[in-house]
């Protein structure tokens, strides 16, 4: 178990420094840091709202399975953290620093990735036709965290399950 688990963390280490590594591109300088930001959480309303003018036929399901997605992805998100209490990068690597503050103490998993993940799995599935664009943004706002220096591509990984499998339930409810 040993080995594998050094293993997982040199890949990690590799696709960190690599991600972080991309200092110097001033798109990323610019980009990463307002594509991290939209993954707060502040905007995520907007969702049913914009969903309704839409098409208000779905918008309330979309509510129902996003009201319980996010009741399992926050408090499943909070105390994997808490019970894990990994560092972050910047503590922990030589050379990573962090460019933006981090919103808490620890790093696993990522609740930007999570959070992005639940709205893009559903908007994917109440949209289809913009299942692309929203799931490039989710993904985007878990690699903009690695470039930051304030996750491991583990976290984001880790992120991407919480949220989607929290998603899939939500909607699984309400379907």
């Amino acid at each position: 178990m040993r080995t594998f688990l050094d293993t997982i963390n040199r890949w990690d280490a590799i696709f960190l420094n690599t991600i972080f590594g991309m200092d110097g591109k001033k798109f990323f300088g610019a980009a990463m840091p307002w594509i991290s930001h939209t993954g707060n959480g502040y905007y995520y309303p907007a969702a049913p709202i914009i969903l309704y003018l839409l098409n208000p036929s779905v918008a309330l399901n979309f509510l129902t399975a996003a009201f319980i997605a996010f009741a399992i992805e926050l408090p499943a998100y909070k105390l994997i953290k808490a019970s894990v209490k990994r560092h972050r990068p910047f503590e922990s690597v030589a050379g990573v620093n962090w460019r933006i503050y981090p919103s808490d103490e620890f790093s696993f998993p990522s609740g930007h990735t999570a959070a992005a993940c639940v709205m893009a799995t559903l908007l994917s599935y109440f949209l289809p036709e913009i299942a692309l664009p929203v799931i490039v943004w989710a993904l985007s706002v878990g690699f903009s965290r690695v470039y930051l220096g304030v996750h491991y591509p583990t976290d984001i990984l880790a992120g991407l399950i919480l949220g989607v499998f929290s998603a899939l339930t939500g909607l699984m409810v309400v379907i």
